[in-house]
């Protein structure tokens, strides 16, 4: 695979601190049931990487330690992870909101057929990936009976009680463009996917995530191959709009990697570039640990490249969806 990172320095990125810390995306592990075209963690069912006890043991007390509101939880399928149940308990007794980034087939793995009720009974949040409401387009980017898979886990869900309008269940779904182009207007698009996945299957959810494809790992290693790297930098630099720069989720998140290092954002960890952080002597790296000595992160830099105008074309993009209309 091609390292996109030498040619994400052409454009020059602005420069942009960080808020208030509300945030911990972790990514627990690597293995994933699925290998997909455009996951920027390169995840698939041979990885073996997955966050060990001592981290883990941070992890908790960095929960109990800081005033974080959510703990989003990623991977990877995160609930491949052999200890994810104790995870979600602990940040749900605490009460955070947790976040799982499922990606709907894991339902319907050997092993994970209370998965589905677990999440439920916690009250998480379900973040599930479903690129097109087309079973011909999912099963392109994501292989052979993905959709007939993801759309059982789906229905799986809402019989729990996912996605009601005006329940404590909520079940959003993620878009992906499937080629080098920019997401469609996000308020259209999940209308549409709504009323497809209603009338051909019943199904209900709250509400639809659109994210740009970045240009790193898989994603931006098929784009160098395929000669369209050049073309697509250019197509988020010209669609660069300042006022996204407020909204872009690095302001308030910190990415945890499987070894407990820390990240502005999951995309930054998968480039390898850690989180500036004042007052590191020995290490170049800062590490969970690091938060329970730290009081404040207002006002840090952020490390930015040029991959950063994915997160500020358009309509803007992060793992909320889009950043305005």
């Amino acid at each position: 695979m091609r390292d996109t990172l030498p040619l994400l320095d052409a454009l020059s990125f602005p420069p942009i601190r960080r808020a208030h810390f509300e945030a911990l995306q972790v990514n627990l592990t690597y293995r994933c049931n699925q290998r997909c075209l455009h996951c920027h963690v390169n995840a698939g069912p041979t990885r073996a990487e997955a966050m060990t006890d001592d981290s883990l043991a941070l992890l908790h007390q960095v929960i109990d330690a800081h005033p974080v509101q959510t703990l989003d939880l990623t991977g990877g399928a995160p609930e491949m992870h052999p200890r994810f149940r104790e995870i979600v308990v602990h940040a749900r007794r605490e009460g955070l909101r947790v976040i799982d980034r499922c990606n709907l087939t894991i339902l319907s793995e050997p092993g994970y057929e209370e998965l589905a009720a677990f999440l439920a009974e916690q009250q998480v949040e379900v973040t599930a990936s479903l690129p097109c409401y087309s079973r011909e387009n999912v099963d392109r980017q994501r292989g052979d009976g993905v959709f007939e898979a993801s759309i059982a886990g789906l229905l799986q869900l809402n019989a729990l009680g996912y996605g009601e309008e005006g329940g404590g269940l909520i079940l959003n779904l993620v878009y992906n463009p499937q080629g080098p182009t920019l997401p469609p207007p996000q308020a259209q698009l999940e209308a549409d996917y709504k009323a497809h996945l209603a009338e051909d299957f019943g199904i209900r959810f709250n509400h639809l995530l659109t994210i740009t494809n970045q240009p790193i790992a898989r994603f931006g290693s098929t784009l160098v191959s395929k000669g369209q790297f050049s073309d697509y930098m250019q197509l988020l630099r010209d669609s660069y709009r300042p006022e996204n720069l407020g909204g872009v989720m690095c302001r308030n998140l910190i990415s945890v990697d499987w070894q407990g290092y820390l990240y502005d954002c999951d995309f930054n960890q998968m480039l390898e570039l850690p989180m500036p952080l004042p007052g590191l002597i020995d290490r170049d790296r800062a590490h969970l640990r690091d938060l329970l000595k730290s009081t404040s992160l207002d006002g840090n830099p952020i490390a930015t490249r040029d991959h950063c105008y994915a997160c500020t074309a358009g309509q803007g993009s992060s793992c909320g969806g889009a950043l305005r209309d």
